[in-house]
């Protein structure tokens, strides 16, 4: 009997399927979305797994185009208020004709994260292999790949190791001397290509000018290369092993980046020294250390939805036959798969996970692998919290921390405000003005949504140290719009002026966007100034400051139920019932947001839910993946379920749609490739799982019938409570949590339940971290009959709990 073991509680049953925890094929990849990733955070890799011409793309998470710079617009200040005027005005048009005369960059709309190029192995003579197998085992975080030639068995393994920040191949076959290969590099711009000795390979070069910003950046890959028999010798600019038992190499990337300010380290000196300290482990040792590393995150949730025959397929195969199958462990195989993808794409010293981790095989990708903070980035790092890797956010809040420094003059200049501010997309360099243009760009809520991390991240972990760290980052934020707030003439409200919704316009003015007082934006300063409120309050801080903010949030706009009975999602009543648009951004408020509730706000849950069955299901792959969330908020585990079997649908790489899925290496498709949409689903499964937004802990919240039984351990809950549940014929059977902070913990579930000291639930909950400030009451203009809000009854219990204690409850 497999067991699962929570701080020494024990669950039987539990991480069954975690023998299934690897994405397998039975040919090469072909396609860069075939290859399969390797990370440490800093270093990464996409292996294709060829026996006879063999490619391991590489990146560096600090090798970007350009060099330190700014990009704000000081023209914006003195035509900010005709923009305002404008706008009350109703001329829309022409506000954002303005805003992108004067608002709008004109040097730098952000720099593209970039390759730093492929090594490449070539066999001679092995085209002709059989028997071939390769794997990502999401378990180790390592790609394996194995095949037969000429009766001999050979084996390739590679993984990134954090403790060695070194990339490592080994090669090996079952008869000694049958190793020979040659070893080259390149990069799809100009670089110098070196050998050193007779076994280190070098690569190295300078970022790309972009836009009306100089590359450089100086970066430098090398590649040392030892063996076991045989021998190595450098010919020209490549290195050749010959006839050797096993071979392994060592991978060493850096660059000059320092910080965001500064880029004058030295990347040799940089490479040289983790790749002298890497050589120091034999190659056992370092891969035991890199184990033991990564499960040290990754072991902390495991999952069980059911296992099928369907594991008995490779991967692409399972993809393909999703939909019309019964594959529940493919679920448990994604869901660990974005923990995986986030461990590996983000660690603590490093850079935040971009739009695609830190895999990137081009010069200028998708949308130049960015930032964007409306929406990407923060999903990003959903998952990062509920699912047990509070570490894993660090690089995350350190970004925050820079842009909170970069913003104040972006502030002070664009806007005569106080405090720090961020439009919708920032990169390496901390860039903070609006870009793209200003359908796009003139969305300055880029900090507001960015603080609410540094909050929910004390909601979870009870430290009042992190929270005083992080308090001048947030009241700052705040502080902003507390000056860029500005009266509307009609209700006489404070709202965003000049703001977007964002990514999309109302249909009476298609081709504009720029309006004031979107639902999203009020929703984002609502979470901001009552977040800092209480954060002052915790602290004992600013008193002054927190009426002020009080007075402020009073004067915001209510959400407003329209006239079809949506959520609107603009200040006036402009929803179009045929918009399918891939952002549902007034939706903030139900996901990752708790203003919406079934429990407390029923009207504007009734409202947000006709918003999203109006918008749809199928979309890009990082909007399902925000679906999947919205639906497990919604309660209804089995429209959250549809959204992942409409996600985890096959998708080629070439073209781009409006409809996504998944490629068949697992990565999301928008398409092309967003790494977000893995993060999302991620957190979705989870959130149908568990939630602790809503003044408890609900268990099992929006289980589907497809999932009639199975378990789960070690997702997170607010408070600072661990969680394991067990379920049977949809229904808890057992549950444990874990409490690290002590407090009331109080449950929710569908089913009664009995345990120790469990008592019925009365009134608001007591413990500080389920504390929810009151809602507006929404001003409604619909005109037809609201829908039915039909809720399954819930059971709530409270418990008292000491630091340390364990609940354990049953089906009653």
């Amino acid at each position: 009997m497999l067991i699962c073991i929570l701080s020494g509680i024990i669950i039987s049953g539990i991480a069954q399927s975690d023998a299934y925890l690897k994405l397998w094929y039975l040919h090469p990849a072909k396609q860069w979305v075939e290859a399969l990733p390797v990370g440490n955070g800093r270093l990464g890799a996409m292996v294709y797994g060829d026996p006879f011409k063999e490619v391991i793309q590489l990146n560096e998470n600090t090798v970007w185009a350009g060099q330190p710079n700014r990009n704000d617009n000081p023209d914006a200040k003195e035509a900010l208020p005709e923009v305002r005027k404008l706008i009350f005005e109703g001329k829309y048009k022409e506000a954002q004709d303005l805003v992108n005369a004067k608002f709008i960059s004109k040097t730098s709309h952000g720099m593209p994260y970039q390759i730093v190029g492929n090594l490449r192995l070539l066999f001679p003579g092995h085209e002709n292999y059989s028997g071939y197998y390769r794997e990502l085992d999401i378990e180790k975080a390592m790609v394996t790949s194995k095949y037969i030639l000429n009766g001999v068995n050979y084996k390739t393994s590679v993984f990134s190791s954090f403790p060695d920040q070194v990339i490592i191949v080994r090669i090996s076959a079952d008869k000694p001397g049958s190793i020979s290969f040659s070893a080259t590099m390149d990069r799809p711009s100009k670089v110098e290509i070196s050998t050193k000795g007779n076994n280190e390979l070098v690569l190295s070069g300078k970022t790309s000018d972009f836009e009306k910003v100089k590359g450089n950046v100086l970066f430098e890959a090398k590649v040392k290369i030892l063996t076991t028999g045989g021998a190595v010798s450098a010919i020209d600019t490549a290195l050749k092993v010959s006839n050797a038992d096993v071979a392994t190499i060592y991978i060493s990337m850096g660059s000059s980046f320092k910080n965001y300010n500064d880029i004058s380290a030295n990347a040799d000196e940089k490479v040289n020294a983790y790749l002298e300290k890497a050589l120091k482990k034999n190659y056992d040792l370092a891969l035991k250390d890199h184990i033991s590393d990564y499960q040290n995150y990754f072991k902390r949730v495991s999952i069980d939805l059911g296992v099928t025959d369907s594991v008995k397929n490779p991967t692409d195969i399972r993809l393909e036959r999703f939909a019309s199958g019964n594959d529940p462990q493919l679920v448990s195989l994604y869901f660990q798969f974005g923990r995986y993808l986030l461990i590996s794409s983000s660690r603590p010293g490093g850079q935040p996970a971009n739009l695609q981790g830190i895999w990137n095989d081009q010069l200028t990708p998708p949308w130049d692998s960015k930032y964007t903070v409306n929406i990407n980035t923060e999903m990003n790092y959903w998952p990062s919290e509920i699912t047990n890797l509070t570490e894993i956010n660090e690089p995350l809040i350190q970004m925050v921390r820079e842009l909170s420094e970069t913003g104040k003059q972006t502030a002070r200049d664009m806007y005569g405000a106080r405090g720090w501010v961020l439009h919708h997309n920032t990169d390496i360099w901390r860039i903070s003005g609006p870009i793209d243009g200003a359908f796009w760009g003139m969305w300055p809520m880029g900090g507001a949504w960015l603080s609410q991390h540094l909050f929910d991240k004390y909601e979870f972990n009870g430290d009042k140290e992190f929270l005083k760290s992080v308090y001048p980052v947030v009241k700052e934020a705040s502080l902003f719009f507390l000056d860029f707030l500005v009266e509307e003439p009609e209700h006489k409200w404070l709202v965003v002026c000049p703001s977007v919704s964002p990514e999309n316009a109302p249909s009476v003015h298609s081709s504009v966007s720029v309006s004031a007082g979107t639902t999203m934006d009020n929703q984002l300063v609502f979470d901001l100034f009552t977040k800092t409120i209480r954060t002052a309050q915790i602290l004992n801080l600013d008193k002054e400051l927190i009426v002020k903010l009080d007075e402020a949030v009073k004067r915001l706009p209510p959400m407003q139920i329209g006239k079809w009975g949506q959520l609107q999602e603009w200040m006036y009543d402009w929803d179009n019932q045929k918009d399918n648009h891939r952002h549902v951004s007034h939706l903030y408020g139900l996901f990752p947001s708790n203003q919406i509730s079934p429990y407390r706000t029923p009207e504007l849950f009734s409202a947000a839910k006709t918003s999203l069955i109006a918008r749809g299901d199928e979309s890009t792959g990082w909007s399902m993946g925000w679906k999947v969330n919205l639906w497990a908020r919604f309660l209804d585990g089995n429209h959250a379920y549809k959204l992942i079997t409409d996600q985890l649908k096959p998708t080629a790489r070439s073209g781009r749609s409006q409809s996504g899925g998944t490629y068949p290496n697992l990565f999301d498709a928008h398409p092309p490739f967003q790494i977000d949409g893995n993060f999302g689903c991620t957190s979705g499964i989870a959130e149908m799982l568990l939630q602790s937004q809503d003044g408890a802990i609900h268990l099992l919240p929006a289980l589907p019938d497809a999932w009639k039984n199975g378990n789960i351990k070690g997702l997170k809950a607010r408070g600072g409570f661990e969680v394991a549940i067990k379920w049977k014929n949809g229904e808890i059977d057992e549950a444990k949590i874990l409490s690290s902070l002590g407090g009331t913990c109080r449950l929710r579930s569908y089913t009664p339940l009995k345990g120790k000291g469990l008592k019925e639930a009365r009134g608001q909950n007591p413990n500080e971290f389920f504390n929810i400030p009151d809602i507006k009451k929404p001003l409604s203009h619909n005109e037809m009959t609201s829908p039915s809000l039909e809720l399954r009854k819930v059971y709530e219990y409270d418990i008292t709990t000491r630091k340390g204690d364990v609940i354990s409850v049953n089906k009653l």
